[in-house]
């Protein structure tokens, strides 16, 4: 058996505790490690004392909902993976999820296997995007009159530096690689999140939004796109 500090570590945020305690005993005797609390406040306070692999939230908690938990871990650790919990299944509650930047959303009830098999995908996914170095986008980094390198997930404007999402600097990297040619919607989903599906799409319309927000001082740059089919980054400056 595994030391217990080389299993991958999640934390658990759930008010139902006998739920809780039901999946971290499912959990961890599928060799995880498992770190419960029953409200907001009492998980944004573990995930500040701790590292994670990846985070289960459930919106309805006391003290600290789960979107304004997700919000916070995620302007402490934008690149942290998040699954969502909720017995609330409205398309407005997943489209507020995926825009926050979590990788899933799981209503309740569900079944535990599913939700193994989910947690195994996402830490899979991360783990490839994180083995596979990025290579050199063009000559010198160079995009527009900016610098981005994706690696350190910085896109530099003369002596100003714009920090990146992982999942920006990804996209922009989809694009930037295929600069003045359509990249697909389908494609840039399935290579960010894994998978391609109406919130997902909607997620990646809230990082397009971000990303020509960043762009928008080089005039030369834009991000168009085409209805239903995907994106062009376009460079009228490039030679």
């Amino acid at each position: 058996m595994s030391d217990k500090k080389d299993k991958q570590k999640i934390l658990l945020v759930e008010d139902d505790v006998n739920l809780g305690f039901l999946l971290v005993e499912y959990l961890e005797s599928n060799g995880f490690d498992v770190k419960l609390y029953i409200d907001g406040q009492a998980g944004l306070k573990g995930f500040q004392q701790a590292n994670f692999d990846i985070c289960i939230v459930d919106i309805m908690l006391p003290k600290l909902d789960g979107f304004s938990l997700v919000k916070e871990m995620k302007s402490i650790n934008p690149e942290i993976a998040i699954i969502i919990l909720s017995a609330r299944s409205m398309k407005e509650d997943k489209i507020k999820g995926f825009g926050f930047g979590v990788d899933d959303y799981i209503s309740k009830p569900f079944d535990e296997e599913e939700l193994l098999c989910r947690i195994k995908a996402i830490l899979n996914r991360r783990n490839l995007q994180a083995s596979n170095s990025d290579k050199l986008l063009v000559a010198d980094n160079v995009l527009g009159a900016y610098k981005f390198d994706p690696e350190k997930q910085e896109l530099v404007l003369d002596k100003t530096t714009q920090r990146l999402t992982f999942k920006e600097s990804k996209i922009l990297q989809q694009l930037a690689q295929r600069k003045n040619k359509l990249v697909k919607r389908e494609q840039i989903m399935i290579e960010v999140w894994g998978e391609s599906d109406y919130f997902t799409g909607r997620s990646l319309d809230v990082f397009i939004s971000k990303l020509r927000s960043y762009l928008k001082s080089d005039p030369n740059l834009c991000i168009k796109t085409i209805p239903t089919v995907g994106y062009i980054l376009e460079d009228s400056g490039l030679k």
